[in-house]
């Protein structure tokens, strides 16, 4: 899925697996400047992934805009900082898909909802 995020598209994984939501330092250097003023301390420092450890440096929050043809949906997500990670763009996890009341529907077209809005989908198909 593309959202938008200071004015350009960014790649964002919606992933029901991830407790947290999390960005890569590399992507960040590649698409961001002065990020690193943006970013804010946390006491979470390591993190489990399906591939092994995984640290963060800190956290940033960022605004990001889902286009929709019925009105875009803007979310403030946190988003850990990971200083070894090789994900190309945002990933969203349960925690932040949970308090927006995000829901995955892995039906003939794939979609999600955001919220109570049952009727306002958004394709998770290429």
């Amino acid at each position: 899925m593309t959202v938008c995020i200071d004015n350009a598209q960014h790649p964002l994984i919606i992933d029901s697996g991830a407790h947290c939501s999390i960005v890569a330092r590399n992507y960040l250097d590649n698409h961001f400047t002065n990020w690193e003023k943006q970013l804010l301390p946390t006491t979470a420092k390591n993190f489990k992934s399906a591939s092994g450890r995984i640290n963060s440096i800190g956290k940033i929050i960022k605004e990001m805009i889902i286009p929709h043809r019925k009105g875009n949906i803007r979310l403030n997500p946190e988003f850990f900082v990971i200083d070894d990670a090789h994900i190309q763009g945002f990933l969203l996890g349960t925690d932040y898909q949970r308090m927006y009341g995000l829901d995955t529907y892995n039906s003939k077209n794939r979609h999600i909802t955001i919220g109570t809005n049952k009727e306002k989908k958004f394709s998770l198909d290429i």
